[in-house]
């Protein structure tokens, strides 16, 4: 391989803020359907003015738009996609100011240049985040004194509320809570009214899948809220509600949820379980399925939770308490607020914690899921590398089709997990991309550097992978130098052993030392929690720079991601991204330090990684010098674990080429005859024992 120890690799990599948790989009964001057509000046005018006429009726005299919904969801649905509509702004992220003379948008740095092309600059101004004020700032500066500010009250946690408000109250301005989102009524009084909240059917996800029938869950529920004091415990999260019924919904793109609301009360023990959601009439068959597991739901209206808090709050008095999470909204807290109930709140949610746990079902389930993408995502390497050698021009988008179209293929895919980022070249530097279907399309060259982050959701789990690829092979020998340091970093970490509940943060320098020895870094997180054909971002689980507010620490039984990466902007981007699932090391461990152990951290107990992705690396990337005996040896020995699983899948599908090209992307590295390769005859066996699953 080519050296690459004397390159003088260039600085102008991205500045290191560490402002994402993860290199998917970890704020709420909207994926657009829309072809991208900017408002025209008239239809901008005419929107501005409605909420503004909406503002004047509602006495306020400034309206904050979000992108945000009731439950404080990373993705959200068209109904709740109101700072679009209402600024043509269709970038992931953002927040809409309006006042009776300004409107103002805030966004960060990926969508300055989208804000000139898709708003009227004549009607909005663009407001940089990390450059010119925040909203709280310009609002304490800009807003008169005796002055109102209105929000939905349902689009800001507590948290966010009260923040804002201790703000505005020092300059003797008011923070008004808005119930009718001044959007929709907008949209109503011009005859555009907003689409249908959602209430797709519910799926029933039975303990084959689960490992635990909803009744247990429950039961479990009721005893933390008794050790809580509490009367009963509110759930907000959605992935909160549809984990503790063992049901899925699709209300929600890429997050196998729906639209609800759930009360599990302890103070009484019939009709304990009330669910706001759609109509508040469940189909006959989830009836029976939740009855199947000792489950009773008292099905209401999803529009009726406020003044069932209200009421409920009465109810209990104020010698009651109501549990509430923390990352519950100000519409919510408010509710109970209005009787004299006490609210106990969560600083996490106590199901959030426990499903940061998986049980033995779950765990089974991640492994399988990851053998069927591990045969997709092998399938659609192989098949992009292929026709860009012939020539064809594959764009990103085709390759996020065919990624998807191959999973398809793998039985009980319900989708993909989020959208692809699928960056050739330039574009794999951009951390949150996403390639759209309209306008000018960028086609994968023989030159670029492609990295493609993808994933799945099987009834057995949920998968995240990326892989970044050389679309010949042959590197330069700066992106040579960073892809093997990014990949050094991805094995420190992947291979660590620590004591049982230690924190994400302590552990992340791991992935990152390899870059920093040479004065190189990247601007995002390293692990997220993954949830079990759930959210592909579980809190509050995570691996930062950083403190994470709740991390449970490290124990057996997680799911993360492990996803160090480096970002040359304007040149390319390098990711290596696998999901591990966290065991207890011992001296008997299927771990590669597993014989190095002697001891278990004076009782705490030894924690260490094990990698269920399975898909090779483009070791003609790896710069061997780089490299040292125990790295190649993990190497190798992965690559043995993938093609020993999914070679045999392959060839009994008769994919007799894309196993030829495994078999290539497996192959060992040597560097003389130091290296021993072997592949642990538990792992080997796992690709024999689910062809039968997923033939």
């Amino acid at each position: 391989m080519i050296s690459c120890l004397g390159i003088n690799l260039a600085l102008g990599h991205i500045p290191m803020s560490y402002s994402y948790k993860s290199a998917e989009p970890d704020e709420a964001i909207y994926t657009s359907e829309t072809l991208s057509t900017k408002l025209t000046r008239e239809t901008s005018a005419q929107r501005l003015t409605a909420v503004r006429a909406a503002m004047s009726s509602s006495e306020v005299n400034a309206y904050i738009v979000p992108t945000a919904d009731a439950h404080n969801n990373q993705y959200i649905a068209p109904a709740d996609a109101r700072r679009e509509w209402l600024s043509g702004l269709r970038g992931s992220s953002g927040t809409a100011l309006v006042t009776a003379s300004r409107a103002l948008v805030w966004t960060d740095a990926r969508y300055w240049t989208q804000f000139d092309v898709e708003v009227d600059s004549s009607l909005w101004e663009l407001m940089r985040q990390g450059q010119d004020l925040s909203i709280q700032a310009w609002l304490v500066q800009n807003m008169p004194a005796g002055s109102s500010v209105g929000v939905d009250p349902t689009t800001y946690t507590r948290n966010a509320w009260r923040t804002l408000e201790t703000a505005l109250s020092a300059v003797n301005v008011r923070l008004v809570a808005v119930t009718d989102n001044l959007v929709d009524v907008a949209r109503r009084s011009i005859n555009d009214g907003p689409p249908a909240r959602p209430n797709n059917a519910l799926l029933a996800l039975t303990t084959q899948y689960t490992g635990r029938a909803s009744s247990n869950k429950i039961n479990q529920v009721v005893q933390q809220i008794n050790e809580a004091g509490a009367n009963a415990l509110l759930l907000t999260a959605l992935d909160d509600i549809a984990y503790t019924l063992n049901l899925r919904g699709s209300d929600i793109p890429y997050n196998p949820v729906f639209f609800s609301y759930l009360i599990v009360r302890a103070d009484v023990t019939t009709n304990n379980v009330i669910l706001f959601w759609g109509a508040g009439t469940l189909s006959a068959d989830i009836v029976a399925h939740l009855a199947s597991e000792g489950v009773t739901v008292d099905c209401r209206p999803y529009n009726t939770v406020f003044d069932y808090l209200a009421s409920f709050s009465t109810e209990l008095g104020a010698q009651g308490s109501i549990w509430v999470p923390d990352g519950g909204s100000h519409a919510v807290y408010s509710a109970i607020e209005r009787g004299p109930a006490r609210i106990i709140v969560a600083p996490e949610s106590p199901v959030a914690l426990t499903k940061t746990v998986k049980n033995p079902v779950e765990l089974q389930g991640f492994r399988t899921a990851h053998i069927k993408d591990g045969v997709a995502v092998i399938r659609a390497l192989y098949w992009v590398e292929q026709q860009v050698a012939a020539g064809v021009n594959v764009t990103e988008v085709d390759l996020s089709d065919k990624l998807e179209e191959l999973r398809g293929e793998e039985q009980n895919f319900m989708g993909p997990s989020f959208a692809t980022i699928a960056g050739a070249g330039s574009n794999g530097a951009i951390i949150h991309y996403k390639p759209l279907r309209e306008g000018p399309q960028r086609v994968i060259g023989p030159d670029d550097m492609l990295l493609v982050d993808s994933g799945g959701q099987y009834l057995e789990g949920t998968t995240d992978i990326t892989r970044t690829r050389h679309m010949s092979g042959s590197p330069t020998g700066p992106q040579r130098r960073a892809f093997t340091r990014v990949m050094k970093g991805q094995i420190m970490l992947g291979t660590a052993v620590m004591p049982r509940g230690t924190l994400g943060h302590v552990v992340e320098v791991l992935a990152r030392k390899a870059l920093w020895d040479i004065g190189l870094n990247y601007g995002h997180g390293t692990g997220h929690g993954v949830g079990h054909f759930l959210n592909v971002h579980e809190g509050p689980a995570w691996i930062l720079s950083g403190p994470s507010a709740n991390d449970p620490g490290i124990a057996p039984a997680m799911i993360y991601s492990n996803e160090p990466g480096y970002y040359e902007v304007g040149e390319y981007g390098i990711r290596h991204e696998d999901l591990v699932e966290t065991i207890e090391m011992t001296a008997d461990a299927d771990h590669i330090r597993a014989d190095r152990i002697v001891g278990d951290f004076g009782g705490r107990g030894a924690v260490a990684f094990h990698t269920i992705s399975l898909v090779p690396h483009q070791t003609a990337c790896l710069c061997l010098e780089l490299l040292n005996d125990f790295e190649i040896k993990y190497l190798n020995d992965y690559h043995a674990r993938v093609l020993s699983t999914i070679g045999p899948i392959l060839q009994s599908r008769g994919l007799t080429a894309e196993y030829q090209w495994l078999e290539k992307e497996c192959a060992p590295m040597t560097r003389g005859a130091a290296i021993n390769v072997k592949s642990t005859p538990i792992l080997a066996a796992i690709g024999a024992m689910f062809i039968r699953f997923i033939m």
